[in-house]
């Protein structure tokens, strides 16, 4: 999905442009989806690809909606990031390459995956 920087800006609010198309963080805590708990699909606020389900969220204490995997191997892109001092593994959307968070190694589940996601780069859509 290609689109102009005008196009981002026409069809995302203030906040999600910083975070899809900037690379920004929303503060630990705030996002909508942080302690949300109804069964559905997460999506990407900025394309609507399917991202990730509810049964893979789980509270991690990070301030940011959590998943130990994404609903399929091709939903997200991963990418090295060494921004702000700190290695770190980029996670965007396949489909629009709309910044979603980061993925750690260090989940408490079986695929040992920690996918810290910004609320504000999510739709919701209930099972």
């Amino acid at each position: 999905m290609e689109k102009s920087d005008k196009e981002w800006k026409k069809s995302l609010s203030e906040e999600q442009y910083y975070i899809l198309r900037q690379k920004g963080t929303e503060r630990p805590f705030t996002g909508q989806y942080n302690d949300h708990k109804e069964e559905g699909r997460y999506l990407c606020a900025g394309c609507q690809q399917e991202l990730f389900e509810s049964d893979a969220k789980f509270d991690s204490g990070c301030g940011w909606p959590s998943f130990d995997q994404s609903i399929d191997k091709t939903a997200v892109k991963e990418s090295f990031d060494k921004s702000h001092g700190m290695m770190r593994t980029e996670i965007t959307c396949s489909s629009c390459g709309g910044h979603l968070g980061h993925v750690f190694n260090d989940g408490p589940t079986e695929t040992g995956q920690r996918y810290c996601i910004n609320s504000v780069a999510l739709n919701f859509t209930k099972k």
